[in-house]
């Protein structure tokens, strides 16, 4: 194995570590609300729940999280893990029309009955990770394609992705739609006969075509109804995370369908996100660029570390070139800064400029971010 192999390797044996002993018996013994069922929204420092109204991404997130918990190694009840979620889940959040409403108390009470097209992708992803889980049962696959057709017959933008709500709302936004991309190549390889590798397809392009800048190969955040950048400051936003994420996942899908131009353009994201988006004295991915590739948030959250690292795990991969497991390597220790916390297994969400952590609550929508991208680091270096 090479020096920037064995480099890798250490951070990856570290970061299981971490997963293994500390943060998936915290996250199941005090992320999981025993008595009510479903998963609480934030622990605080010390490791206890706050009582919070829980919205529906959280809930599929800490699914996912638990499905990969038995092949990274954990040897508690994961299946238990996921049970226990799923059930909460699909009790509380199905609207009538098949749609999954926003938010819930902890008792499961209605507080918000939106669709977001954020919360539909994850609804995606949560029923894909059960469906995993319990040998292929046909009960999620069925519910899966049930929501994706709803959506389809009421969110579908007349040229290409979806609308964020009916009637519309601007701006549209490229976020939602990298996370449906990323439950329709789950399901893609589990449901070859569902709907998931066309509409893979269209996602695909829609980014490629409009998503990204063609000048740069930077890709935006927020746009108009025609699919154009907002003609504001928004229009301008560029965050180094979503380079970063975008270009594993085209990455993915370029693998799959043999599309050299998804490949460039993923490459290409990541060395946008590298050069301008890392704080080399912080060793940290920050928040957030304009356009022309200058600072606008220098503020670093954790789930950005974790997307640089899955981009380079993946370009890794796809290129051979030994400087992405360095920078994997680099990206595993921005992200280990973030666990170091009074309570062994939380991680801390924001790292300021100047004044170090902020001093909040472990949201648990991070652990999402942090198991995939453990889960991709160790399925590469296994590959390798």
């Amino acid at each position: 194995m090479s020096v920037e192999a064995d480099l890798a390797q250490d951070s990856l044996s570290r970061l299981k570590s971490w997963l293994i002993d500390q943060a998936y018996p915290v996250w199941w013994e005090q992320g999981a609300d025993q008595l009510q069922g479903g998963f609480h929204e934030k622990l605080s420092q010390q490791g206890q729940p706050l009582k919070l109204a829980r919205r529906a991404r959280v809930q599929p997130r800490q699914i996912y999280s638990f499905s990969q918990a038995g092949r990274l190694g954990w040897t508690g009840d994961w299946r238990a893990a996921v049970r226990h979620g799923m059930d909460f889940y699909l009790t509380h959040y199905p609207r009538p029309d098949g749609l999954f409403r926003s938010l819930v108390s902890a008792d499961g009470k209605v507080l918000d009955e939106t669709a977001s097209f954020y919360d539909q992708a994850f609804a995606l992803l949560g029923l894909h990770a059960a469906y995993q889980t319990f040998g292929g049962d046909p009960v999620y696959r069925d519910q899966a394609r049930r929501l994706l057709a709803q959506w389809i017959a009421t969110h579908k933008h007349p040229a290409a992705g979806f609308e964020e709500s009916v009637p519309r709302s601007l701006p549209l936004c490229s976020n939602p739609h990298m996370h449906l991309f990323e439950s329709c190549l789950a399901w893609q390889g589990d449901d070859p006969d569902g709907p998931w590798r066309g509409l893979a397809g269209e996602i695909g392009a829609l980014a490629l075509d409009h998503f990204i800048d063609p000048q740069s190969g930077g890709l935006r955040e927020f746009f108009s109804g025609d699919w154009s950048p907002m003609p504001d400051e928004q229009g301008r936003i560029v965050e180094p995370g979503h380079q970063f994420e975008w270009a594993w996942l085209l990455m993915r899908w370029g693998q799959l369908e043999s599309h050299q131009g998804a490949l460039e353009a993923g490459l290409r994201l990541i060395e946008i996100g590298e050069t301008y988006g890392v704080d080399r004295v912080r060793g940290v991915a920050f928040n957030s660029l304009r356009d022309d590739f200058t600072a606008l948030d220098r503020r670093a959250r954790l789930w950005p570390q974790t997307e640089r690292l899955k981009a380079h795990c993946l370009a890794a991969e796809v290129t051979g070139k030994a400087q992405h497991w360095v920078r994997a390597a680099s990206a595993a220790r921005g992200l280990m800064l973030y666990l170091d916390t009074p309570t062994p297994g939380l991680w801390w969400d924001m790292l300021t400029e100047t004044e170090g952590f902020i001093d909040e609550p472990a949201p648990a929508s991070s652990f999402y971010h942090i198991v995939c991208a453990i889960a991709e680091f160790d399925r590469a270096m296994a590959a390798r």
